[in-house]
């Protein structure tokens, strides 16, 4: 604890609650009883393993001090020490409930690099769209879903998390996966869709308006709903333009900002959908924009299944440069594992060259050229960023992504001193962070 220009500032780290709290004692010597609360880094409504310090008067919040790195997983240092397309299964584990944003922002940036930003097939550019939405649908279903939960209405996680699972099904169906998918790569995409892949999109686009309906009816007009985030959690877009809060929380202040309208990739410029807004700056609002932010991306996965049917979106799903495209015509092999033996002998089959300069892109992988390049993505929590800086080797110099939820749990402080210790749990809810992208 240090005195300094702007006030008392704590330092917080492991094996350190005597000092918080000897700390908070001092600091209220001559002041008004006060209680220090942690709550985390396992409690069950903190997302995570998120550490908050309260400190109370009665019930209401004087102050709020939030702790990261309980996860710290190292994934930015790691992506050093591997190829630039094995970079790709390391990032999809930072927000664990967006992976295919990670994999889009970096493969963007690296693509940069390369300066092959032109040369994406459009069919994989379309996938990618396709996936992204899908997987903007799954993460705001749990973010709603665990924020009915943790206000206390159980049906709505139950409601939210059988949805989820529909929209995970298709995931892996495409991806081979649920989660963590390594799908994009640089250059395009790792495989086409399989078969039965667009059928059951459109099934999907059939009966999911309906089910978020559902949701809708249970809590858009809930007078307990209403009451525990109405005016619950504020920050206005002065409070979202100092502490660089991006997504739906600034999307809550009346301000349209979203990187697929203001600044387009994967040719979303080519999509029509809207970018809802609202102006109460609360928790509520928070909740609406998710549920309409669906909506919209439904339009969006309508309009990819029918170009992805139709004749705009076909071809190959990866760039056509033996020096840096991976495979991607792979095929299960008749055992369900491996490869088809068609792809097999596709690959031998070609001259001693061409099969030595397969295993050495596998292997070694493509070099990039020396400099650095900065993509973002909007993801379900807002603006996700990849600063990616080459040597001129065949792995990252350096890569640093701009997470949201590391950049917007700073307004945790904003949204609660003053309030109750009650409405802490809406407004973490309403933040939606996800501690895999914080403590990357």
């Amino acid at each position: 604890m240090t005195a300094e220009t702007e006030g008392t500032v704590y330092t917080v780290g492991g094996q350190d609650w005597d000092e918080v709290v000897a700390g908070a004692a001092a600091q209220a010597e001559h002041e008004d009883e006060r209680m220090v609360v942690n709550m985390g880094p396992q409690h069950p409504s903190t997302h995570g393993v998120l550490r908050l310090i309260l400190t109370l008067d009665g019930e209401t919040v004087t102050e709020l001090r939030p702790v990261i790195g309980y996860l710290h997983t190292g994934i930015e240092k790691n992506m050093e020490f591997r190829t630039w397309t094995q970079g790709v299964t390391f990032c999809t584990r930072m927000d664990y409930l967006s992976p295919l944003f990670n994999e889009t922002a970096y493969c963007l940036a690296v693509e940069r690099l390369l300066g092959i930003e032109g040369r994406v097939p459009e069919r994989a550019s379309i996938i990618r769209v396709l996936l992204m939405e899908l997987n903007r649908i799954g993460s705001h279903l749990t973010a709603i879903g665990t924020m009915g939960l943790e206000l206390g209405a159980t049906t709505v996680f139950i409601y939210g998390m059988r949805e989820r699972e529909k929209t995970l099904d298709l995931l892996e169906l495409i991806t081979g996966l649920r989660m963590n998918h390594a799908f994009i790569r640089p250059g395009g995409v790792s495989q086409d869709l399989p078969a039965g892949a667009t059928e059951a999109l459109r099934h999907y686009l059939r009966v999911m308006p309906g089910l978020l309906g559902e949701i809708r009816a249970l809590f858009d007009a809930a007078p307990v709903f209403i009451a525990r985030t109405k005016n619950v959690a504020y920050l206005d877009l002065a409070g979202c333009m100092s502490l660089g809060v991006t997504g739906p929380i600034l999307r809550a202040t009346g301000i349209p900002w979203d990187l697929r309208k203001s600044q387009p990739y994967c040719g979303y410029q080519e999509y029509d959908f809207d970018v809802p807004v609202a102006g109460s700056c609360d928790a509520f609002a928070r909740y609406l924009l998710k549920m309409d932010e669906m909506d919209q991306s439904l339009r969006i996965i309508g309009q990819c299944v029918d170009r992805l049917a139709g004749g705009s979106g076909r071809g190959p799903v990866m760039i056509e440069d033996a020096k840096i495209g991976w495979p991607a015509r792979l095929a299960l092999g008749p055992d369900g594992m491996g490869n088809s033996p068609d792809h097999i002998a596709h690959i031998m089959s070609q001259s001693m060259e061409a099969l030595i300069h397969h295993f050495k892109l596998v292997t070694e992988g493509f070099r990039v050229p020396a400099g650095q390049a900065y993509a973002s993505v909007e993801s379900p929590r807002g603006e996700l960023g990849c600063h990616a800086v080459s040597d001129g080797g065949t792995r990252p110099y350096r890569i640093h992504f701009r997470d949201p939820s590391f950049t917007n749990l700073q307004s945790a402080a904003a949204m609660c001193e003053g309030g109750m210790i009650a409405d802490v749990i809406a407004a973490v809810a309403s933040i939606d962070p996800v501690m895999g992208g914080v403590d990357r």
